[in-house]
């Protein structure tokens, strides 16, 4: 089979109605690896890096509340920086660049899905469909 490890995928297939942080970035411990009073932290397998963890709200009005929240794992050598804050909104909005996602079979018997990016920056402005105009 083609397909091996990371499938790359666009933040717009990810989260089409985009989304919000809502926690702060983590580096993600490696459990196997770590014993009592000595913390080991993860690294990607495939590139040495770092792995640090942000959670963040789907904005999909769809999605059941139970699987608003989801984290995204970043791989960066140094830890990511935050968007920054808009104005007048509680919440920040996020979009994240070099995404792929990896299925798993979760502990519940049940298809899952692991997202990583290589970084995240606040949101583009979205473009207008071809062949449409914006209002005047």
């Amino acid at each position: 089979m083609a397909i091996q490890g990371p499938i790359p995928i666009s933040f717009d297939q990810v989260f089409p109605h985009g989304c919000y942080l809502v926690g702060q970035v983590e580096q993600v411990k490696d459990f196997d690896a770590s014993t009592n009073g000595r913390t080991v932290y993860a690294k990607d397998k495939t590139t040495g890096e770092p792995v640090w963890q942000v959670p963040v709200m789907d904005a999909d009005p769809t999605v059941k509340a139970s699987q608003k929240t989801v984290a995204v794992k970043i791989l960066s050598s140094t830890e990511p920086p935050l968007p920054p804050a808009v104005p007048g909104l509680p919440i920040t909005p996020v979009e994240f660049v070099g995404m792929t996602v990896t299925p798993y079979v979760g502990q519940t018997g049940r298809l899952a899905y692991s997202l990583r990016a290589t970084g995240m920056r606040p949101p583009r402005a979205k473009q207008a469909p071809a062949g449409k105009e914006a209002a005047a």
